[in-house]
């Protein structure tokens, strides 16, 4: 009934758009949360836009399925509880309502929640009790629904609070489930790629046949040897490599913002003047195209943000070193191999042998890819085995804190805009916690062996 579409949004005459994702109804798009994405475009993310139709389509499922429910606060509280503990009846295992839904867990519950409580607060400044004070209202069914909710939401907010499961005691739900908060627990074994197997990983993983894949070898090299997010490579354009000033057998690579970052230094107009701007313009006057953090199809690849080293762009910092020297050896190999393909874009990754040939590489295939090199050496695939792409950001997180780089400069390294973000990059894992506690009781054993026989001396004395 509630699907998740692609949209492009057309905003005035000029023929721009914007591509996001979209709410469709059984009467068409929902536009109260397209006005919403449109609103956040500049500074939220298509992966945060998906997740916030995701909580608004259930909600608006749970309204259809609860229709003669008409205490709108009671409405908020029990849809908050349903998110808790399922819709399932437990014994007969039956679901009158249709909805299926399994109990979620409390940090999933929380998000749903926070994403309708902003989505609310905006669209009650935006829309204040539209559907309630004029009558020649001029929205879909589904519209008026949300401008209802947003207008119910506004009056009762003083009651439920800016996260409704707060307060959803059994005197204000009438049932005897309370939501759980959510349990504070130590983070766990970090998963972190085994450093022991890198090299295996790069040498006979990345290899099929005789020939080796230098171009997921120099991805995970950045993600390894340098610490960046799986996604950040995939911004990363032909020029923003080239050796080290400092240490020309080195590569120095600037990852730029996708579309904040400057444009490259050869961008020519018409007159063969150099030009100025950022990627976004000079992707949209040269090629055509929109940054990767725009795009809803396989090409998209996000920015999680963090700290920028210059004008908007991420330096790598090599940890080991050797690292930098050994990706500037397959850089200039990978090249030869893209020499051979034309492209009609400025990005490094792309389709060497298969089709579209020269297009974009996308991160599903190098998440596959990865996989079958990982299985190649021997390797289980999994997130909490360190497996996963993600991984390598781990262990260079743990390299670091195991050569007691200090934390601001850690903090510097992998880009965190806060010292706390570093925290779960640099936990001990289990073999090191098992490894201080029998030094720590050696220590002590020793200690205590020492004063016996101190005492033991001056008693002989």
């Amino acid at each position: 009934m509630f699907v998740t579409v692609k949209t492009r949004v057309y905003t005035d005459e000029t023929g721009a758009y914007t591509e996001m994702p979209g709410l469709l109804t059984p009467v068409g798009l929902l536009e109260p949360l397209l006005d919403y994405f449109m609103s956040r475009s500049h500074d939220r993310s298509l992966t945060w836009m998906g997740k916030v139709a995701r909580s608004v389509r259930m909600f608006l499922e749970y309204m259809q399925s609860n229709p003669g429910e008409r205490d709108t606060y009671r409405l908020f509280q029990n849809f908050a509880q349903r998110l808790y503990t399922g819709t399932i009846d437990r014994k007969t295992g039956i679901d009158p309502s249709g909805l299926g839904w399994s109990p979620r867990s409390a940090h999933d519950a929380r998000s749903i929640i926070n994403h309708l409580t902003d989505f609310f607060d905006w669209l009650g400044e935006m829309r204040p009790g539209a559907a309630i004070i004029n009558p020649r209202y001029a929205g879909g069914a589904y519209d008026r629904l949300c401008d209802e909710a947003a207008y119910q939401y506004r009056r009762d907010r003083a009651f439920l609070g800016h996260i409704w499961a707060e307060n959803a005691t059994p005197e204000a739900t009438g049932h005897r489930v309370r939501a759980q908060r959510t349990p504070r627990v130590n983070q766990g074994e970090p998963p972190a790629f085994p450093e022991e197997r890198f090299m295996d990983l790069l040498s006979k993983g990345f290899k099929v046949g005789s020939r080796h894949d230098y171009r997921n070898i120099l991805i995970t090299l950045l993600l390894h040897g340098a610490g960046f997010r799986e996604s950040e490579p995939f911004h990363l354009y032909i020029g923003d490599v080239f050796p080290d000033p400092a240490n020309p057998k080195q590569a120095k690579v600037l990852i730029h913002h996708p579309s904040q970052g400057s444009a490259p230094a050869d961008w020519r107009d018409e007159a063969g003047q150099p030009r100025k701007g950022n990627r976004a313009a000079y992707l949209a006057e040269k090629f055509g195209l929109v940054p990767r953090t725009q795009l809803l199809d396989i090409r998209g690849a996000g920015w999680k943000g963090g700290m920028h080293d210059g004008p908007y762009y991420k330096q790598a910092y090599w940890f080991l070193p050797e690292y930098g020297e050994m990706f500037l050896q397959v850089w200039h190999r990978y090249l030869e191999d893209v020499a051979r393909v034309a492209r009609r874009h400025p990005f490094a990754f792309i389709n060497l042998r298969r089709a579209p040939l020269g297009e974009m590489y996308c991160l599903s295939q190098y998440n596959k890819a990865h996989a079958a090199a990982c299985k190649r050496i021997g390797l289980q695939v999994g997130k909490w085995l360190g497996t996963t792409p993600h991984g390598h950001r781990h262990a260079y997180g743990r390299r670091l804190r195991k050569a007691g780089v200090d934390r601001m400069l850690t903090r510097r390294f992998m880009h965190h805009t806060s010292l706390e973000s570093q925290e779960v990059y640099t936990q001990p894992n289990s073999r090191e916690i098992r490894a201080e506690l029998i030094a720590a009781g050696q220590r002590l054993q020793l200690a205590t062996r020492i004063l016996i026989e101190t005492r033991l001396l001056n008693m002989d004395n």
